[in-house]
C-alpha cells in the first residue's frame, strides 16, 4: 500500500517504529480531537510502571511525523490526538483523484487465485440458492483482479451423474430434439423422467443401461448430453447477463472435466495407504472427523467428493496459489473434510491457500424460508422479475446485490425487494442516487468552464472528513481481498456517501467562488470517482443520472 493513499497506514507506521505495537489508530469522535487518536500510551503504562500521560509524551517526543501532522497533543488520561495537515489532506484527495486506479495499489508478486462459484445444474434453472453464490463469487473477482491478482473464475457446473441416463433415455422415449429446448423446457423434462424413473421400472433400467453408454462414450448418448449442456449454459448465461456479472462458457470447468481422474486418484490413495477398504467401499479415515470420506462407493461409483479431490490436484497442479470456494453454509463440514483428505494426499500442499466462503440462506420477507407455494425453490430470475416491479433493472440489481454484500456472509438475509430498493439509508440504489447527485454537480459545473484538476482547500471539517475517508479507500479494498468480507466495501461506500451529503449541506460548491469553488469541484470529481470504482467492485451500475 503506497502510503500517500493511506494516511492510518502511514501515521501507524512512524509510531509503531517507536512504540513497537500496532497503535491501533481510531477516528476521532469530535473535530476538536483532531482526525485519529490513540490510547497505545494507556496500554503500554503498566508494563512501563509509569504513569499513562508520561509514557505518551515520551511517544509524542519521539514520533516523526513532521510534514504530516500538526503537534501532536496529549488529551485526558494519556491519548494521543492527530491532526493531519490541510495541505496533506488536499495532496491525498488530489492523488487519488489523478490516480488511474483511484488509490488501489497492485500487489508486487500477483497470485494465481481460482475463484470457484455459481456452479448451477445441468437441465435446471438456477434457483433462490445460486443467488448469493453468484454474487458474492463475482465481487471477489473483482476485488481481487483490481489489485492485480492473476484471477481464474472456475463455474464447476453439474454436467455429469446417474440422472443424465434417465434424461437422454426420456428425450429418446418422447422422440424430441433436445438442442430445441429452453433450460426452462429442459428443467421440465427432468421432472417428467424423474416421475417416469419412479413409476416404470423397465425405464429406470433401461435409464442405468444409459449412464453406462455414456461413461463409456457412445456417440448417440454423449450428442443428446452435450445438446442438454449446451442448452443450459445458453440459459445460464442470459441470468449471468441479467445479473451483469462477468461468468461466461470460457469459465465452466464440469465435473465430466475430471472423470479420467477419478480412477486415477482412488488407485493413488488406496496404494499408499490412504484409502481403505471398508464394506466394499473404499474410504478414507480422517483425524477429527468421525465419518469417511467415500473415493468410491460399494457399487463402484464415483461420489462428488472424490471429484473435488480431483479438482483441488488439478488446480494445483495448474499453478494456482488460493483457491476460494464460494457455497453455502451446509457444505462446511464437507470442505474441511475435503481440505484435510487434501492436504493429507500432498494434493494441497502447505504453501497453497483452500479457502470455503460459506454465507447464509436468503430468506422470504417474512424471515422464512424461500420457496413457492408448491414448496420448490424460487428461481433466480423470478426474483429478479418481483425486484424489477419496484425499480428499473439497473436500480433493481443495486438493490439485491448491495442487500446481499453488505450483510456479514454466513447471515441468513430477508429479500424484500420494495425495502431493498429504496434511495434512502443504507441500500444500493441510494450510493447509485450519491453517484448521479455528484455527477449532475460537475455537469453544471462543466456547462461553466471550471477545472477540477486539484484539490488545493481542506479548511472545513466537511471537506477533511471526505479526503480522509478517500485515502482509505485502497486500504479498504485490501481488507475485502484479504478476508473475502465484502460489507467492509458496503460501509465504507455508505460512509463516503452520508459524508459526501454533509459537505454538500456545509460547503457551496457552485455557489462558491475562485479557488475554493474549483477545490470543491475537484473533491466531488475524486469522490465520485471512488464512489463509481467501489461500486464496480460490488458489480453495480454508477449512474450518471436518476
Amino acid at each position: 500500500m503506497n502510503p500517500v493513499f493511506s494516511l492510518p497506514a502511514l501515521i501507524s507506521s512512524r509510531f509503531e517504529a517507536v512504540v513497537g505495537v500496532d497503535p491501533e489508530l481510531r477516528a476521532a469522535t469530535k473535530p476538536q480531537f483532531g482526525h485519529y487518536q490513540t490510547n497505545v500510551a494507556m496500554r503500554l503504562a503498566k508494563q512501563a510502571g509509569k504513569p499513562p500521560r508520561e509514557v505518551a509524551q515520551e511517544i509524542v517526543e519521539k514520533v516523526d511525523l513532521a510534514g504530516i501532522t500538526e503537534p501532536l497533543e496529549i488529551a485526558g488520561p494519556g491519548f494521543i490526538n492527530i491532526r493531519v495537515l490541510t495541505s496533506v489532506l488536499a495532496k491525498v484527495a488530489t492523488d487519488v483523484l489523478n490516480d488511474p486506479n483511484t488509490g488501489i495499489e497492485k500487489v508486487e508478486h500477483p497470485q494465481r487465485v481460482i475463484v470457484e462459484y455459481s456452479s448451477p445444474n445441468v437441465a435446471k434453472q438456477m434457483h433462490v440458492g445460486h443467488l448469493r453464490s453468484t454474487i458474492i463469487g463475482d465481487c471477489f473477482t473483482r476485488v481481487l483482479t483490481a489489485i492485480g491478482e492473476d484471477v481464474k473464475r472456475e463455474n464447476h457446473i453439474g454436467d455429469w451423474g446417474r440422472q443424465f441416463g434417465m434424461l437422454v433415455e426420456q428425450i429418446l422415449d418422447e422422440g424430441i430434439d433436445a438442442s430445441k429446448l429452453s433450460l426452462a423446457e429442459a428443467e421440465a423434462l427432468y421432472k417428467r423422467a424423474n416421475a417416469h424413473f419412479k413409476e416404470d421400472e423397465q425405464f429406470a433400467e433401461l435409464s442405468r443401461e444409459r449412464v453406462v453408454k455414456l461413461q463409456h462414450g457412445d456417440e448417440l448418448t454423449r450428442r443428446i448430453w452435450r445438446q442438454l449442456i449446451d442448452v443450459s449454459k445458453a440459459g445460464f448465461n442470459e441470468t449471468y447477463r441479467r445479473m451483469g456479472v462477468l461468468l461466461d462458457d470460457g469459465d465452466v470447468v464440469g465435473e465430466s472435466f475430471y472423470n479420467d481422474d477419478l480412477p486415477v486418484i482412488a488407485e493413488d490413495l488406496e496404494s499408499r495407504g490412504l484409502a481403505k477398504m471398508d464394506d466394499g467401499a473404499l474410504v478414507m479415515f480422517l483425524p477429527g472427523f468421525e465419518a469417511p470420506a467415500i473415493i468410491r462407493n460399494s457399487a463402484g461409483g464415483y461420489g462428488y467428493f472424490i471429484t473435488d479431490l480431483a479438482t483441488i490436484r488439478h488446480r494445483v497442479q495448474s499453478g494456482a496459489q488460493r483457491i476460494i470456494y464460494v457455497v453455502g453454509s451446509e457444505q462446511i463440514f464437507h470442505f474441511n473434510q475435503l481440505f484435510a483428505a487434501a492436504r493429507l494426499a500432498g494434493y494441497l500442499p502447505d504453501d497453497v491457500v483452500a479457502e470455503h466462503v460459506p454465507y447464509g440462506m436468503v430468506l422470504g420477507p417474512d424471515g422464512k424460508k424461500f420457496s413457492t407455494r408448491e414448496g420448490t425453490a424460487v428461481t433466480l430470475n423470478s426474483l429478479l422479475d418481483e425486484a424489477e416491479e419496484h425499480a428499473a433493472p439497473s436500480i433493481a440489481l443495486a438493490a439485491i446485490k448491495y442487500a446481499d454484500l453488505s450483510n456479514a456472509l454466513q447471515k441468513d438475509y430477508a429479500f424484500d425487494a420494495e425495502r431493498m430498493s429504496k434511495t434512502t439509508g443504507d441500500t444500493g440504489p441510494y450510493l447509485q442516487y450519491a453517484h448521479a447527485r455528484v455527477s449532475g454537480i460537475l455537469r453544471k459545473a462543466d456547462a461553466e468552464g471550471f477545472d477540477r484538476d486539484a484539490v488545493t482547500v481542506a479548511a472545513e471539517p466537511e471537506e477533511q472528513d471526505l479526503a480522509i475517508k478517500l485515502s482509505r479507500f485502497g486500504e479498504v479494498v485490501d481488507q475485502v481481498a484479504e478476508t473475502l468480507q465484502p460489507h467492509r466495501l458496503c460501509t465504507y461506500l455508505f460512509e463516503l456517501a452520508q459524508s459526501l451529503s454533509v459537505f454538500y449541506e456545509r460547503c457551496p460548491v457552485l455557489k462558491s467562488e475562485g479557488e475554493v469553488r474549483r477545490s470543491r469541484l475537484a473533491m466531488c470529481q475524486a469522490v465520485k470517482q471512488v464512489l463509481a470504482r467501489g461500486l464496480d467492485l460490488l458489480g453495480i451500475e454508477a449512474p450518471e443520472r436518476m
